[in-house]
């Protein structure tokens, strides 16, 4: 039922006038949260039951099928994004998806990639992004591109009129824990949202003039982290169970990220800039789950954990002489998380939903008007 309700808001959405702007394409950069396939194309692609929703297969994203930025697209009439890194049948007329599983906005040294995260940093990223649109233009300028290769690019003069998306943040949110000094953190987390800024003016300087830019969810609700905690003292977690610590960074985080974007309104003439308070979405969810028709928020689908088991999703493992499959629960779709992590296409549907709308944003419009300048 849940699934068949979140169907009925997004098509309410998606007849609430979503070709206003008429975004020709749609460039996005982000961590795994918009991941359509970037780091599988550059590594491994994810195994089974990933996929298994949707797709019915294995897609390159952390979920067991669409995530929001699918949903955006979707609902603006565009097709899925191609990752960048992946080029077996990728399609960049309409938009191209630079995000990767693992991405932060700092660059990290070489420790943190054996860590599990990126090797493409946001400013990778949009180093990337300038790469592909100096070659493209130059292909048309050319005029050397046979028409089933032009057919595949964007055209020049959609880059300054097309949407770009930014979901990045909640890992150098993580990498942030070792530090304990609220000093030190501000200062920390203030060096994150400048060189976020740094990276929007580049691509502001570059042609981009549409900017959408989602706020860090709230980390301290991920079950993967919030089910090692055993026996917390009084003000660990709050009342939905979700670490404090935590998610008052990415709150500290949000505020300083809501901060910049003002600032880049009024340093940035021609761009409409638009903060999306996507914490709070997925807050409202995690907090209000049972009502909303999903389990307990601190349920994993995917995977084996608990009792001093932990099998990730899609993995094996051997235990006190038998084998252990992390498969998936059998009703994904009345489960927020995934694989402790990342959402399941259900949750992902839901928070699309509510932040298309622009109930979540600043300014408050829907992202097919997300075009307009704000004074």
């Amino acid at each position: 039922m849940m699934t068949t309700m979140a169907q009925t808001d997004l098509v309410e959405v998606m007849n609430d006038d979503a070709s206003s702007c008429d975004y020709p394409a749609i460039f996005n950069f982000g961590d795994s949260n918009s991941d359509t396939g970037g780091i599988a194309a550059a590594f491994y692609q994810p195994v089974a039951p990933f996929g298994e929703t949707y797709f019915h297969r294995p897609a390159g994203r952390a979920s067991d099928g669409r995530l929001i930025i699918d949903f955006i697209a979707d609902y603006l009439g565009l097709p899925y994004l191609s990752p960048y890194l992946d080029s077996v049948g990728s399609n960049f007329q309409r938009g191209a998806n630079f995000a990767t599983g693992g991405a932060t906005i700092r660059r990290l040294n070489e420790s943190w990639f054996l860590r599990g995260l990126s090797p493409f940093p946001l400013e990778i990223q949009v180093a990337q992004f300038s790469q592909f649109k100096d070659r493209t233009t130059s292909f048309y300028n050319q005029g050397n591109v046979t028409s089933d290769g032009i057919s595949r690019l964007p055209k020049p003069e959609d880059f300054s009129k097309a949407l770009y998306t930014f979901d990045i943040g909640q890992n150098d949110i993580s990498t942030s824990t070792q530090i304990t000094s609220p000093d030190e953190v501000n200062a920390t987390l203030a060096d994150i949202i400048n060189r976020f800024g740094t990276q929007i003016r580049g691509m502001y300087w570059k042609g981009a003039r549409i900017f959408w830019i989602h706020n860090t969810g709230p980390i301290g609700c991920l079950p993967l982290i919030t089910i090692k905690v055993r026996n917390p003292q009084p003000g660990i977690l709050d009342e939905h169970g979700c670490i404090n610590n935590l998610n008052n960074r990415a709150i500290i985080f949000n505020s300083m990220l809501k901060n910049l974007v003002v600032q880049l309104r009024a340093s940035l003439p021609q761009a409409a800039i638009t903060y999306v308070d996507v914490f709070s979405a997925k807050y409202g969810l995690i907090s209000n789950a049972t009502n909303l028709g999903f389990e307990d928020p601190g349920s994993i689908c995917c995977g084996v954990h608990g009792n001093g088991v932990d099998v990730g999703c899609g993995n094996k493992a051997t235990i006190n002489g038998s084998e252990v499959f992390g498969a998936s629960c059998r009703k994904p779709s009345t489960v927020i998380s995934w694989d402790g992590v990342h959402y399941t296409e259900a949750a992902n549907q839901w928070v699309a939903t509510r932040i298309i709308k622009g109930a979540f944003s600043d300014p408050p419009i829907p992202v097919s008007r997300a075009c307009r300048r704000q004074s």
